[in-house]
């Protein structure tokens, strides 16, 4: 399952790239921005998948938090009026539940600290944080859309230097020493 989402991604930016004339390493940039925008995956997935593909590291870091970034607002003005349409309906009332329990499992996390709270949880690239979390959560406990914009992006920006120097340094010493 995990390899056709991989391939139809790929497929997808190849066939991108090639319509608008672009070279094929521009398709490897898509590749790299169309993952960072999937939750659970985002940055941190994208930029090893970025020093796997060859990918220079700097634009690799900044594709990532572009595409990292780019469903954050809509998360934060859209996801509660999402949830509260969805609660009316008796297919999809799941949905919304999940999600309040998701937000209250994390939410002496970042309530306790607010802004820094929230930078920290999208900070630190661990299963279940980064930036469609952090979102949700911010959303979910009213906090103010510019602060919580803010902060979501200094923490994927922290996210993306620490997958950044994971990936490209830590990689490049251990083919160094073999």
């Amino acid at each position: 399952m995990v390899d056709k989402i991989k391939d139809a991604v790929q497929g997808f930016a190849v066939s991108v790239v090639t319509a608008l004339g672009f070279s094929a390493a521009a398709a490897n940039y898509l590749y790299i921005f169309l993952i960072s925008m999937i939750p659970i995956v985002e940055l941190r997935g994208a930029i090893p998948v970025a020093r796997a593909l060859g990918l220079d590291f700097a634009p690799a870091f900044l594709v990532s938090v572009i595409g990292n970034m780019i469903p954050v607002p809509f998360i934060l003005l859209l996801i509660t009026p999402f949830c509260n349409l969805l609660k009316r309906t008796k297919a999809f009332a799941w949905f919304p539940r999940w999600l309040d329990a998701k937000v209250e499992k994390n939410r002496h996390k970042v309530e306790k600290y607010a802004f820094w709270g929230l930078f920290a949880f999208v900070a630190i690239p661990f299963p279940g944080t980064g930036a469609w979390t952090g979102s949700l959560i911010a959303s979910f406990l009213d906090f103010d859309f510019k602060k919580s914009l803010l902060a979501v992006f200094l923490g994927v920006c922290t996210a993306g230097v620490i997958m950044t120097a994971i990936s490209f340094g830590l990689f490049d010493l251990i083919l160094a020493l073999f």
